[in-house]
């Protein structure tokens, strides 16, 4: 090597490396399967077989509220964080409406902790100090985690989490690592991680109900991205039916039911295919909404999904969904809508179950 090129590739190999450590100091690499602490206050209670459950899914947007049409919504808008006094009015709603209905198991998706964009708050916290004589357990996961994010929309931390509360007993919590969408090296360690977040309830007679949380690819494009996903998420729920275990599913999947995608407009189809992927899971398993409420005469009663668009002026679409083994009864369930329509861009599935006799 000629002394020239030395004084030039050292600095550049010198450069080169600084900066990787610096994009490793800054970014988070999850395992594929993590062990996580639960949170449990007091004695909470222990499910009993053939118990009723109550089960609320909902994604809460960071507290965002809907007064906003944000960089990386479908619309393209400008907006890039929302206000403290916003956050605190969703904060409080969310609040009321937990409180209102009281369901056993809550799982929320999109609680911010230590992002730039929502003031550095821990959500699930602020969340918790409002609901504590509700749910003494609690199990978390972040699907999103990096101390800098350079894209100028972002341009600092970001940090997102699942969250599992819980009015009985969790005796066990696991992350477990879905697939993520294709990336160059540099980008994939800035790009969100969606997980499943596994929660191990146990019952009086020795047997367990597993519940998971969950919130899958916010896609721009059709890719394969949620199809390697739901395809992931079956084969663990398969695993549990398999080994005769109890479970529950509930989450933002970011997919259609049957039906839905030519009822959209053709600008609002973009990030769906007409083939949704989620009849991986409605195949072989019970779903909340089913295809039929989410796609027949009262399909309005069972949109989830309020997009910041100023050209839309109410929900119309479900992405939000509950599935659960066989093994347990749907009694009853219903979208909240009449009041949540201003909280996030997301409403609530709530759902009553019977879990099995012994």
């Amino acid at each position: 090597m000629t002394r020239l090129l030395r004084y030039i590739l050292l600095p550049a190999l010198f450069v080169l490396a600084l900066i990787g450590t610096l994009i490793y100091s800054l970014t988070w690499r999850p395992d594929a399967r993590e062990t996580l602490p639960v949170s449990c206050t007091g004695q909470p209670p222990t499910l009993v077989p053939g118990q009723a459950l109550k089960v609320m899914t909902w994604n809460v947007q960071y507290l965002a509220g809907k007064r906003y049409v944000f960089w990386n919504d479908l619309a393209q808008g400008d907006d890039e964080a929302p206000t403290p006094e916003d956050m605190a009015f969703s904060l409080d709603e969310v609040a009321r409406v937990i409180r209102d209905e009281q369901p056993d198991v809550v799982l929320l998706q999109e609680l911010d902790d230590g992002a730039k964009a929502s003031d550095y708050q821990n959500q699930l916290k602020l969340l918790q100090e409002r609901l504590t004589d509700l749910y003494p357990c609690s199990a978390h996961a972040f699907d999103w985690k990096a101390d800098f994010v350079p894209d100028p929309h972002i341009f600092g931390s970001v940090g997102r989490q699942l969250a599992t509360l819980s009015r009985f007993r969790i005796e066990h919590a696991e992350r477990l690592q879905l697939p993520v969408q294709p990336a160059n090296l540099i980008s994939r360690q800035f790009q969100p991680k969606d997980a499943l977040l596994a929660t191990t309830l146990p019952l009086s007679d020795g047997g367990q109900l597993v519940v998971f949380n969950t919130h899958l690819d916010r896609a721009t494009q059709p890719d394969d991205t949620l199809q390697a996903q739901v395809t992931a998420v079956a084969k663990v729920l398969d695993k549990h039916e398999s080994h005769g275990t109890p479970w529950l599913i509930g989450g933002d999947f970011n997919l259609l039911p049957l039906g839905q995608y030519r009822r959209l407009p053709t600008e609002q189809r973009t990030p769906y295919s007409a083939d949704s992927a989620l009849h991986v899971l409605w195949d072989k398993y019970p779903m909340i909404p089913t295809n039929n409420e989410a796609s027949g005469i009262d399909r309005a009663k069972w949109l989830t999904h309020y997009p910041n668009d100023p050209g839309l002026n109410g929900p119309d679409r479900t992405v939000d969904y509950l599935f659960y083994s066989p093994k347990i009864k749907r009694v009853e369930a219903t979208v909240r809508q009449d009041d949540t329509l201003r909280i996030s861009d997301h409403l609530p599935v709530i759902a009553r179950f019977l879990l099995p006799p012994n």
